[in-house]
C-alpha cells in the first residue's frame, strides 16, 4: 500500500480512440497499485468507465488533417487554455499525455515549467523525421514511455529519459496462432490458404493501392486456384469505396468481406497485401506473412522522401533492424511485383519467417500497462511499500 497520506492525483489527456484504450489499461494497472488514486483530464468512454473524471469530451481533440484542424483551431485553443488552467490550479502529482503530441507536448511544457512532473506515453516518430523535435520533447517531459525498443535507443542517443514498456497489442495477441480455428470462426475453409487484401483505412490509401492489390490477387489466383481472399474495411463507407474499385478492376474475383474485424481477419489469414502503418505490426503479431506497400500523392511523396531518412519504413522491419519483409514504395508497387514477393510467402519461406515473427513478438510482449504504471509512479516520486 502507499504510505502517502493523500490520494495520488494523476492527470491524463488522451485525444483519440487508441489513446482511450491505452489510458483505460493504464488506469487499471495504476489502480491495482494505488486503489485510492484519482484520475482526471480528457479521456474517452473506456477511461470514464473506470472512474476517470473527464473535464472535456475526448472528441474535442479527435481531429486530423490541416483543413479540419484549422476549422476547429479556436475551440482547440480554448480547450488547451482551460485544461491548462485547471491543471495548474489543482497541481496533480503527475501528468500523462497519451500520444496526440501536437496537443499534449505544449501542455506538458507549461506544466513542467510550473513544477508538475510530466510523462509522454507513446513516442512521436521523432526517430523517423524532424529529429530536432527531440529537444522540444526533452524540455516538455520528465519521461517518455516508448512502445518499441528502437525508439528508446534513439532517446538514449540524445540522453533524454525514456522507458521502453513494450506494446499492449503484443500483450493481448497470442504468441502462437491457431490459423485453422481462426479461419473456421470467420466461415472460411480451414484447410486452404487465406490471403487478406488490406489497402488501408484512409480514403486516399484505398484509392491509391486497392487497384494494384486486386490485380495482384487475380494473378495470384492463377498460381493458387484454391486460395481464399478476404478483406476488412473500417466502415461501411470505406467498404463501398473498395467495392467500387473492385467492380472496375476485378468484378469476378470472390472476396469475403468484413467490416471492423481487422484483427480477426489477420489472425485467420496466412498472408496479406497490406498498406504500411500500425496494421503491419498487428499482422506480424497475428503471424500473417506480408508484402508491405506504400504510395502517396506525388507532392506528398516528394516532400516526404526529403524529410524521412530511414532504411526501412514498415514496423516489422524497423523492429527486426533489417529487411525481413518486402517493402514496395511508390512506383515499385505493381501487380507483378506484389505477386513476385508474395509467392515465396505462400510456400518456401513460411516457416522461417513465422519463427522470426514470433521472436519479435516475444521481445515486445512486456506487460506494457504494468511497466508504464511503474514508470509513471517512479516519476511521481511516489513511495510504495510491499509486504
Amino acid at each position: 500500500m502507499a504510505i502517502t497520506e493523500t490520494p495520488l492525483k494523476i492527470a491524463i489527456i488522451a485525444g483519440e480512440h487508441s489513446g482511450d484504450i491505452l489510458g483505460a489499461d493504464l488506469i487499471s494497472a495504476l489502480k491495482a497499485m494505488h486503489p485510492d488514486a484519482v484520475f482526471y483530464g480528457i479521456g474517452g468512454p473506456r477511461m470514464q468507465a473506470l472512474g476517470f473524471n473527464a473535464l472535456f469530451d475526448m472528441e474535442e481533440l479527435a481531429v486530423m488533417g490541416i483543413v479540419e484542424v484549422l476549422g476547429r483551431l479556436p475551440r482547440l485553443l480554448q480547450v488547451k487554455r482551460e485544461i491548462l488552467a485547471a491543471l495548474l490550479a489543482d497541481k496533480p502529482d503527475v501528468f500523462v499525455g497519451i500520444d496526440a503530441p501536437d496537443f499534449n507536448l505544449p501542455v506538458e511544457l507549461k506544466l513542467k515549467q510550473a513544477g508538475i512532473k510530466t510523462v509522454h506515453y507513446v513516442s512521436p516518430s521523432v526517430w523517423a523525421w524532424r529529429h530536432k523535435r527531440i529537444f522540444k520533447i526533452a524540455a516538455a517531459t520528465n519521461m517518455v514511455l516508448s512502445l518499441l525498443p528502437f525508439e528508446k535507443a534513439f532517446y538514449d542517443k540524445y540522453q533524454v529519459p525514456c522507458t521502453f514498456v513494450g506494446h499492449t497489442m503484443a500483450d493481448t495477441m497470442p504468441l502462437d496462432v491457431d490459423k485453422a480455428a481462426a479461419k473456421a470462426e470467420l466461415g472460411l475453409q480451414p484447410d486452404k490458404l487465406v490471403l487478406a487484401i488490406m489497402p488501408g483505412s484512409r480514403t486516399n490509401e484505398i484509392k491509391l493501392l486497392a487497384g494494384d492489390f486486386l490485380q495482384a490477387a487475380l494473378l495470384l489466383q492463377q498460381q493458387f486456384p484454391d486460395i481464399q481472399f478476404v478483406t476488412n474495411m473500417v466502415t461501411q463507407a470505406k467498404a463501398a469505396q473498395f467495392n467500387a474499385i473492385k467492380q472496375q478492376i476485378a468484378p469476378e474475383l470472390h472476396i469475403t468481406e468484413f467490416t471492423g474485424q481487422a484483427r480477426q481477419v489477420l489472425l485467420a489469414s496466412d498472408a496479406t497485401f497490406i498498406t504500411s502503418g500500425t496494421a503491419t505490426l498487428e499482422a506480424m503479431l497475428a503471424k500473417c506473412l506480408m508484402v508491405v506497400s506504400y504510395r502517396a500523392n506525388w507532392l506528398t511523396y516528394q516532400i516526404g522522401k526529403r524529410l524521412v531518412k530511414l532504411a526501412h519504413f514498415s514496423l516489422p522491419n524497423l523492429l527486426a533492424g533489417r529487411g525481413m519483409v518486402t517493402e514496395l514504395l511508390q512506383h515499385q508497387v505493381t501487380p507483378q511485383a506484389l505477386v513476385n514477393a508474395m509467392v515465396p510467402l505462400l510456400s518456401s519461406e513460411r516457416a522461417t519467417l513465422l519463427q522470426q515473427y514470433r521472436v519479435i513478438h516475444q521481445s515486445i510482449k512486456c506487460n506494457a500497462s504494468i511497466k508504464a504504471a511503474e514508470a509513471i509512479l517512479q516519476v511521481a516520486d511516489d513511495v510504495v511499500s510491499t509486504t
